[in-house]
């Protein structure tokens, strides 16, 4: 009887013939006979594998979109995998105590449906870019493959992979975590995200209590239109403006509205787009149930006078030619960013933003003036949001918040102040805060109407300057157009009197010569 030693020795050196005659074949005979042999090797091979296998890429198409059905079946292995496999992949999510377990690459898990048994493998494979570089570059792709016997085609085809998506959704909604992301530069059109946690809701908004209950009743209404969006032939999107002064609660609104409907952030800097194209696939690659928020929309690029620049050109190369001495380049306009306007509309109203549903798009400005009225239009920006000064109900809303107060004789006096006088909500609130442990509710309220009489004084004296400024303007105005009208006056008599002396000495030499006028 042959020993063990022998027989891994024997084993060895066949293993080690079949691996050089390989290579010799790999060396010697060109790819395209290869392919042939391999097709023909794997038709040979299913007349007696009784076994049928279905890959699912993690990206299926050109613009490098994660699968939706990836990250479904990804979602429901997670829990096949803790207790059924042998090697697995462990990451921490903030805010959880406990470590978060999947399948590792190239590792397989059983499951069972309606009994019959399938096996999942996670698979990872490099090919290589095309690059001319002596180091090159690999791509790694991921897929998840399933093998299941053929005698179950139908019911795997049918039943088996619909409950996998099914319950992969509902193990994504109840594991979900809100996520703000930014587009990254260094990655091409890439997002990267972090977890969001911002607490700001509605219940605590400063705001007057039936513009938010508009709000709200907006936002749910637009969470449950996927069908009515489809029925009157519009993409299942909306825009939302919010406009008013520094500090009156813009940013806070949008972390609201996160949280009221569950929806990811993508905080998008155009600054760091490229150029249209890039915005094309930045809007591409986000999901649904998102918030694409665009702060400051009149700073972020110059798209206020874009329609004008022509004309503005063609004035200025008209002044050019006239003018001999040429303009320095570095006094020309330039930007590292190619969005256009046309670019950002169709963005967010075009042919593009049908591409993915249930988005809400953000803008936010101090100054909506500045804006072009084709971005604020009504269907692009639906809805227009006014967030002003602080009233009294904002205020109620604030006191609560920050003091845990419902009323206070001192309410009155703020009541008449705030009515007096502007206030941005983020002033009241710096105010109401207690900055030590010896403040109060009542030193807090004290310290508000200090800083509110403070405002209106400052507001008085400001207001009376610019009337003192303008009465100036005015005064100095009039002044000049009497001297000019003086001066016209002094024009005409020394006009008419000319005109008299022609005049007489006309009549005089008619009379001269005998001859009436």
């Amino acid at each position: 009887m042959m020993k063990m030693g022998e027989i891994w020795a024997q084993l060895g050196s066949v293993m080690a013939s079949m691996m050089f005659v390989y290579a010799m074949f790999k060396q010697f005979f060109p790819d395209d006979l290869g392919n042939i042999l391999d097709k023909y090797t794997k038709k040979l091979v299913g007349y007696v594998y009784p076994y049928i296998q279905i890959s699912f890429d993690e990206y299926t198409n050109e613009f490098h979109k994660r699968s939706e059905v990836y990250a479904s079946i990804q979602s429901y292995l997670s829990t096949k995998s803790s207790t059924r496999a042998k090697r697995l992949k462990a990451h921490d999510v903030k805010g959880s105590t406990a470590l978060v377990l999947g399948m590792d690459d190239n590792e397989e898990v059983t499951d069972e449906f309606q009994g019959i048994k399938l096996w999942w493998a996670s698979m990872k494979s490099a090919s290589k870019k095309t690059s001319f570089s002596f180091y090159p570059e690999y791509d790694e792709r991921k897929h998840y493959k399933l093998t299941f016997h053929r005698r179950h085609r139908d019911l795997v085809m049918g039943s088996y992979l619909d409950h996998v998506r099914q319950e992969g959704k509902a193990i994504a909604v109840s594991n979900r975590q809100r996520k703000l992301y930014i587009n990254n530069t260094e990655k091409g059109a890439k997002w990267s995200h972090v977890v969001f946690e911002h607490p700001a809701t509605f219940e605590t908004l400063a705001m007057e209590p039936k513009e938010k209950q508009s709000i709200i009743n907006d936002l749910l209404k637009f969470s449950k239109g996927k069908d009515y969006y489809k029925k009157i032939g519009k993409a299942w999107k909306r825009g939302y403006l919010l406009y008013g002064p520094p500090g009156t609660g813009k940013s806070t609104m949008i972390s609201a509205m996160s949280n009221l409907m569950n929806y990811d952030v993508y905080d998008l800097e155009l600054t760091a787009v490229k150029d249209n194209t890039e915005l094309r696939k930045l809007l591409i690659d986000i999901t649904g149930k998102a918030i694409i928020v665009i702060e400051d929309i009149d700073c972020s690029l110059d798209l206020t006078g874009q329609r004008k620049k022509k004309k503005e050109e063609k004035e200025k190369k008209d002044g050019d030619e006239k003018d001999p001495i040429p303009k320095r380049p570095e006094e020309e306009e330039a930007t590292t960013s190619k969005v256009t306007l046309s670019g950002l509309l169709n963005f967010i109203d075009g042919i593009w933003s049908a591409c993915g549903g249930e988005r809400l798009i953000v803008f936010t400005t101090n100054y909506v003036d500045k804006l072009d009225p084709a971005l604020i239009r009504r269907g692009r920006m639906d809805k227009h949001i006014q967030l002003s000064y602080c009233c009294f109900e904002a205020f109620k809303v604030l006191a609560r918040n920050y003091l845990d107060v419902e009323s206070h004789e001192l309410f009155g006096t703020i009541e008449r102040l705030l009515g007096e006088t502007d206030m941005t909500p983020a002033d009241v609130a710096e105010n109401l805060m207690p900055k030590s442990d010896t403040e109060d509710a009542d030193s807090c309220l004290k310290s508000l109407i200090e800083a509110l009489e403070a405002a209106k004084v400052e507001a008085r004296v400001k207001a009376e300057e610019e009337a003192s400024k303008k009465a100036e303007e005015e005064a100095k105005l009039k002044a000049e157009k009497e001297k000019e009208k003086s001066a016209n006056g002094k024009d005409e008599v020394t006009c008419n009197g000319t005109k008299d002396e022609v005049k007489g000495t006309s009549v005089a030499e008619v009379k001269e010569n005998g001859v009436t006028p």
